[in-house]
């Protein structure tokens, strides 16, 4: 093995985020209209020769862009097939309201389901899809799916509490004001509990909050 490309390597710490999704599509106008109208940022429609272009969205809240396009012969970016991308996954914290989102922007979303075991359900040609969210409302158990007008397939799954390692502590940051807000709705439901148990108003409350927020965020044990 040469030497720098063993787990040493790894292990040095270098930094490798995901950061573009190249999706395979017929037609590049009629893609950009529909990610558009999802309301996620355009970040570039580059023209670079005759017939070559380049497009780039970012969904609200994420670190990872999609990339599509035509070059010269009219063809797509990549040699996958239009339509061929499945199980591309977004993360919300609210599933019904991410639905209801996608509904109010005219996509067709399926309803929001669960799988009846596993989590194999979600993606296409698989059985055991339930229909509402995951019954204890566990994090990563709900979701929703729907495509683009190539048929390139999209999943959203809701996700409350990362698992263990998932996120640093450090790092705990949200995408939006609405995903913020959930936490907050959460952490309250959760400290009137707190407060039940030990039988007076908690004066730190703030700090419980926090706690409770970055722990969830990190997939760490919550406090009681």
């Amino acid at each position: 093995m040469p030497k720098g490309s063993s787990t040493d390597a790894g292990s040095a710490g270098v930094g490798m985020k995901l950061e573009v999704v190249i999706i395979p599509v017929s037609d590049v106008d009629q893609a950009k209209e529909f990610y558009a109208r999802l309301g996620w940022r355009l970040d570039a429609d580059v023209v670079s020769g005759a017939g070559s272009r380049l497009i780039q969205f970012t969904p609200p809240g994420s670190g990872c862009s999609i990339q599509f396009g035509a070059n010269l012969f009219g063809a797509t970016v990549t040699t996958s097939a239009p339509g061929s991308a499945q199980g591309l996954y977004l993360i919300a914290s609210n599933i019904e309201a991410a639905r209801d989102e996608l509904i109010a922007h005219g996509v067709d979303a399926s309803e929001v389901f669960h799988c009846a075991t596993g989590y194999a359900c979600r993606f296409p040609g698989n059985n055991g899809r339930v229909s509402g969210p995951e019954p204890e409302r566990g994090s990563y158990g709900s979701f929703v799916s729907f495509r683009d007008p190539d048929g390139n397939g999209w999943l959203v799954q809701e996700v409350t509490t990362r698992l263990p390692g998932r996120v640093e502590p450090a790092a705990t940051s949200f995408g939006s004001a609405s995903d913020l807000a959930s936490a907050l709705r959460r952490a309250a439901e959760a400290h009137g509990q707190h407060e039940k148990r030990i039988g007076h108003a908690d004066p730190s409350w703030p700090d419980w909050y926090a706690d409770y927020i970055v722990r969830e965020q990190s997939g760490l044990d919550l406090p009681q």
